[in-house]
């Protein structure tokens, strides 16, 4: 059944299909939690378009900052519903999964500015000398 847009969907893209457009419509979803799209975060693992019943089937494999997100079944209805805009799509799939799990290392540059992270958050501790760091 279709779902209809609201007010913060982005418009497919116009003209014929392209696979930059899977990005481009995933960069729209947020995390509600967190002002930041789910790209930046590191949440996509896999984004691929392939031919059916003439059209695109879209299959994500993704994840989310936790297990025990709450707003998983939001999250994840928004990503089939904005890829499903696309031109010529008929079929979207959407796996989330959790291995292997999200960890912060896994943020753009961008995202980790955005969010007030040192670039370098995440990365291994530089040794000092002969003291050990410890995290």
């Amino acid at each position: 059944m279709p779902v209809p847009n609201s007010s913060r969907d982005a418009a497919a893209p116009p003209g014929p299909f392209r696979e930059e457009m899977i990005w481009q419509q995933l960069k729209t979803v947020r995390d509600p939690e967190i002002p930041v799209n789910i790209v930046d975060l590191g949440l996509i693992y896999a984004a691929e378009a392939s031919d059916v019943d003439g059209g695109k089937r879209i299959e994500v494999r993704m994840t989310l900052t936790a297990p025990g997100c709450a707003m998983s079944d939001a999250i994840k209805a928004e990503v089939e519903r904005k890829l499903a805009a696309l031109p010529e799509v008929r079929e979207v799939r959407v796996e989330v999964t959790f291995d292997p799990p999200w960890d912060k290392s896994r943020m753009s540059e961008a995202a980790k500015l955005q969010l007030g992270f040192d670039a370098d958050y995440g990365a291994p501790a530089k040794s000092s000398g002969p003291f050990k760091v410890i995290r």
